[in-house]
């Protein structure tokens, strides 16, 4: 029988997209699977929709917050729930092309690989393709990825059996940096990426990566506050990020027709 992988998905508030993005996960070619889904309660219709997925697909599975408690306890207390051999990320906007799974679980087993992304395409709130694509790095160190988060969440997938249930501690932003250097790290080896564009991440504006000052600050907690490094580590590790990110990952971000 095929290895089950466990799906995580925070929801707040994601009516717009949700619908779509759960879609992208029922039209996967690899078919055992289970979505977590964790309301962190949500105002608008976000429930409602998902419900009705519910209905029709038991492989899809619904967990509610009491209070508002943010991306990082919604997708530890997903991971907590999950049964899967496998762990994979989905945020509530972004897609999934349908070969993703298939792909990525063919390739750890031929690789003996427990951490594996993605390259990844961009598009706009409307879907519509930016013409840009994240290249992922066909190896990727710990000590290269403690330099800036050259992982996108939404292709990420780590083995669980191998590696147990990994978690990442309550940063209100840049968590998921924070839980792939601490798969990385428990793993012993590096990730490893595959070259192929698997996945859709959905540009936003007001985002956390679009706004410049607030990623410096954040990225700044995820060694003081995540890592646990000395205020003058931390200062030195966001020089490094500097320069890593703005003039070397910039170069993975390529053009595409």
């Amino acid at each position: 029988m095929k290895a089950l992988v466990s799906i995580i998905t925070p929801l707040y508030n994601s009516e717009t997209f949700i619908s779509d993005t759960i879609t992208s996960v029922i039209n996967q070619t690899y078919s055992n699977w289970e979505l977590i889904l964790i309301d962190d309660c949500s105002t608008d219709n976000t429930i409602k929709i998902v419900e009705n997925f519910i209905s029709k697909n038991h492989r899809i599975k619904l967990l509610k917050n009491e209070s508002n408690q943010g991306a990082a306890i919604s997708r530890n207390k997903g991971i907590m729930a999950s049964k899967g051999d496998y762990i994979a990320f989905l945020d509530a906007d972004d897609l999934w092309k349908p070969i993703k799974l298939e792909k990525q679980v063919a390739f750890m087993k031929a690789n003996n690989c427990y951490v594996c992304f993605s390259s990844y395409e961009q598009i706009d709130e409307e879907g519509k393709p930016l013409n840009k694509m994240v290249k992922a790095l066909p190896v990727l160190t710990y000590n290269k990825f403690l330099k800036s988060n050259y992982i996108g969440n939404l292709t990420g997938v780590y083995n669980a059996n191998v590696l147990g249930k990994i978690t990442s501690a309550n940063l209100r932003k840049r968590q998921d940096w924070l839980l792939w250097l601490n798969a990385i790290k428990a793993s012993r080896k590096p990730a490893q990426g595959v070259q192929e564009s698997l996945a859709f991440y959905r540009v936003r504006e007001n985002s956390i990566s679009s706004n410049k000052v607030a990623l410096l600050k954040h990225n700044y907690w995820v060694y003081k506050k995540g890592l646990g490094y000395s205020t003058i580590k931390s200062m030195y590790c966001m020089v490094i990020f500097l320069w890593e990110h703005f003039f070397v990952k910039s170069k993975q971000i390529v053009s595409i027709s």
